[in-house]
């Protein structure tokens, strides 16, 4: 577990990173907490090469070069960090997010340049994500996004986006973390797949009465009865809570999603669903996300 981050509102935010350099010094001891540590040897001693606005760290012993950048999602940008970390900052501390339309306008920069930043950091987030599994109690259920089709039915059978969402909660019943994943239906396989790559075995999965869920009964306990919000309130309440939050995301911030990157949305949504409760602490939790995660480019994402 992340140790506890500072705080960071955002007149703090604006006099410490004034500046490129302040937001290379700040990468440098986030990467290099305890010291620098050639890529190549290890070795702790290196030059600072500054013929440019950031600068190069050559190895004293193998000579290698590499900069606070290598590695990272901010890997060959040309965009200046100070804009990079504003970014970071909004996509942290806003429960709505941003758009791309927003950071294009706000920073002055293209709007493709702003696609690529967002989704850059919505890789850390899913990468960020993939850590870890749920457990003890989780909700399960799937859901669409998108428009119903064009005779008008909804829900199981249409042809929009099919979501697989799971929600774990404590003994008292309240949320805890969720996992959601894109998913082309919901046959035994693709359940199976989706339960055991995130959900850890033994829990106890609470689900509606859909006749995939009690086939993995042999790793899991299974609660799973026909959804009746007026007899059973409590049954899937949370987990339709947080359903109905991700639709309003989707239409506030965004209205409507490319269906080729909606797991990307996916992914920043529960990614600051489930670090909610470090109020303050989630730029430093982010910006660390995006230091260890590797970078994806235009192309790949076009």
């Amino acid at each position: 577990m992340m140790a506890k981050q500072e705080i960071m509102t955002f007149a703090k935010f604006g006099q410490k990173f004034d500046s490129e350099q302040a937001c290379h010094k700040h990468l440098f001891q986030l990467k290099w907490p305890t010291g620098f540590g050639c890529p190549n040897c290890h070795h702790h001693e290196y030059f600072e090469i500054t013929t440019r606005t950031l600068p190069l760290l050559q190895c004293k012993k193998c000579r290698h070069q590499t900069t606070v950048m290598v590695g990272t999602i901010f890997e060959k940008t040309r965009t200046p960090l100070h804009k990079w970390f504003t970014v970071i900052y909004w996509e942290a501390q806003d429960k709505r997010g941003v758009s791309a339309t927003f950071v294009s306008r706000e920073l002055e920069i293209s709007y493709p340049t702003a696609w690529l930043m967002l989704h850059k950091i919505r890789k850390a987030m899913a990468d960020r994500n993939e850590g870890y599994k749920l457990s003890g109690l989780v909700e399960i259920d799937d859901f669409y996004i998108g428009a119903p089709t064009e005779n008008g039915k909804r829900g199981r059978g249409t042809d929009k986006n099919q979501v697989l969402v799971a929600l774990s909660k404590n003994e008292k019943g309240h949320p805890l973390y969720v996992k959601m994943e894109v998913i082309e239906d919901m046959k035994k396989e693709t359940v199976e797949t989706f339960v055991t790559e995130n959900i850890e075995a033994k829990s106890t999965l609470i689900a509606d009465g859909h006749r995939t869920i009690p086939t993995l009964k042999s790793n899991y306990t299974i609660e799973a009865r026909k959804l009746n919000p007026k007899k059973d309130p409590e049954h899937l309440k949370w987990i339709h809570t947080l359903i109905s939050n991700l639709k309003s995301f989707v239409t506030g911030t965004f209205h409507g999603l490319d269906s080729r990157h909606l797991q990307r949305y996916l992914h920043e949504f529960c990614y600051r669903f489930n670090r909610r409760k470090f109020v303050g602490e989630g730029f430093n939790r982010l910006l660390h996300s995006c230091l260890i995660a590797k970078t994806i480019t235009y192309s790949e994402l076009t």
